[in-house]
């Protein structure tokens, strides 16, 4: 069953082409991050990006998402992996915990999501929303950060560049058939 990872910057717009996949008929990991910084939002933490442990939340809860879409479906695309956590982590200047670097090292070394992840390059532009306090330009250098820590663990980036959602997910579509092709052919 092939796994595809969507990544890049904040406010990209990968969780829009998740949801048009998802409309689509294909099984969707909803990102993490998001959910965790709600959530202890909601428990009274107004910045949980600052705290000690909220990268190994992310992780804890991204590996229990990835088991619950289990080995069932045909494909199946995520909002982000633990990669793109390993970045987060980076950009935000905290320490690479174990929980982090296990992961990251599973995820790279079983190959799960593939040779390469979908790299959704921004917009030009980025709305706030309660986790999503970010400028364009620190965008934009996370962005880089996602790109650098990816190439790091030998993953390619397939390019889907800033365009309409139909478009957009027109390229991810296209892609994983033509990634699903080579995986099946004879070697």
């Amino acid at each position: 069953m092939p796994w595809y990872v969507l990544t890049g910057a904040p406010g990209a717009g990968k969780t829009a082409i998740l949801r048009q996949l998802e409309q689509d008929g294909f099984a969707v990991v909803e990102e993490a991050a998001t959910d965790v910084i709600a959530l202890e939002q909601a428990r009274g933490h107004a910045e949980p990006w600052t705290s000690p442990g909220f990268t190994d939340q992310i992780v804890a809860l991204q590996r229990r998402r990835e088991q619950l879409a289990g080995d069932g479906a045909a494909t199946v695309f995520l909002d982000r992996s633990p990669v793109c956590t390993l970045a987060l982590c980076r950009f935000l200047g905290h320490p690479e915990s174990p929980l982090l670097i296990a992961e990251v090292g599973r995820a790279a070394g079983e190959r799960r999501y593939g040779e390469a992840v979908f790299f959704v390059r921004g917009m030009g532009f980025v709305t706030p929303t309660a986790a999503r306090r970010i400028s364009p330009a620190d965008a934009t250098a996370f962005e880089k950060v996602h790109e650098e820590t990816y190439r790091e663990f030998g993953f390619g980036l397939i390019e889907v560049p800033a365009g309409p959602l139909a478009d957009r997910v027109a390229v991810v579509r296209h892609a994983a058939l033509a990634l699903a092709g080579q995986a099946r052919a004879p070697m």
